[in-house]
């Protein structure tokens, strides 16, 4: 039952509060080392919550956009991005959003939908900044897949760059280029990850009620992930809600997926490897407020050029 309270005559109806707390030791982990664990216990109990709520599903129909989080058959995490006509996205009610897109098999994180399969998504409008995240479970019909939701909450606007959307070809059409595979960052994936104010990272943690997915969004000055010469990118993590649903999956499992969009060309470096937390700011890094930093290293690499029909602009706040 909901909680009840008076605020100057107006009757005002809370959240309900959840028995246990939402996190996980990974996520707890990170929290005790602020001195936040209390204060986000009590956070994570009213904000996170087992359906959507009508806000979210009001939200979902506007997107032309999503983000998708999986992990295959090998274990591998990959984040996506897919788009649609407005529409594609909604919420027949609170338990479940279902998602019009048919397959497409040149993704590597199409991989980890199949029927059955926990998914995260990530329902995000670069036009006004608005975020909510959610991870359930993946139910397979002919025009594409409901998610139940065991998960949904949102997210603050911070790190989002307002960006304008446009269709440059119907969304059933499917790319005219080829993916192309490889083990390693080339010159051009360097070039695209240097410039990147944008990516968005897919993280998992397997614990004792099941497969956890979370996929996130990742903002910043232009150039704010590093790419060394070793192969290792270098991202840094700035202040944000606490929830540390990223870090704190990594804390548990390395295994990760980021993915770079080209917002001009529609294309997807999409990544799949091994990421790790770093107990101090690396060498040669200047400061620019991060508060942690962590790494990623890919295993796996697809660029698949054209991937997406609709281009982002950005826009002046």
């Amino acid at each position: 039952m909901p909680n009840i309270h008076a605020t100057k005559g107006t009757i005002v109806m809370e959240a309900p509060i959840l028995a246990h707390s939402p996190w996980h030791e990974g996520e707890i982990a990170l929290q005790k080392r602020l001195g936040v664990e209390t204060r986000m216990d009590e956070v994570g109990r009213r904000v996170m919550r087992d359906h959507l709520i009508d806000q979210h599903r009001e939200f979902y129909p506007l997107l032309p956009m999503v983000v998708l989080g999986s992990v295959d058959r090998d274990g591998d995490a990959w984040a996506t991005l897919r788009a649609g006509e407005p529409g594609f996205l909604h919420a027949p009610d609170q338990k479940r959003l279902t998602v019009e897109l048919p397959r497409e098999p040149t993704d590597p994180a199409e991989a980890g939908m199949e029927d059955g399969a926990p998914l995260a998504l990530l329902g995000i409008d670069l036009g006004t900044r608005r975020r909510n995240r959610l991870n359930g479970t993946l139910k397979r019909h002919a025009g594409g897949f409901d998610l139940g939701v065991d998960q949904s909450f949102g997210n603050c606007p911070k790190y989002i760059q307002l960006r304008q959307v446009r269709f440059v070809r119907d969304p059933s059409e499917p790319p005219a280029a080829p993916p192309v595979s490889s083990f390693g960052l080339d010159a051009a994936a360097r070039a695209l990850v240097a410039q990147a104010d944008t990516f968005f990272v897919a993280t998992y943690a397997d614990l004792a009620g099941g497969r956890q997915l979370d996929v996130s969004h990742r903002g910043g000055p232009a150039g704010f992930v590093r790419a060394g010469g070793d192969g290792w990118l270098t991202i840094p993590d700035f202040v944000g809600n606490r929830f540390f649903n990223t870090l704190g999956n990594i804390a548990v499992n390395p295994r990760a997926g980021l993915t770079f969009p080209d917002f001009s060309t529609g294309g997807l470096l999409q990544m799949s490897g091994e990421a790790e937390l770093l107990s101090e700011a690396p060498n040669g890094v200047p400061p620019d407020g991060a508060e942690r930093y962590w790494r990623f290293r890919p295993r796996r690499i697809v660029w698949r050029a054209d991937a997406l029909p609709i281009r982002y602009e950005l826009k002046s706040s």
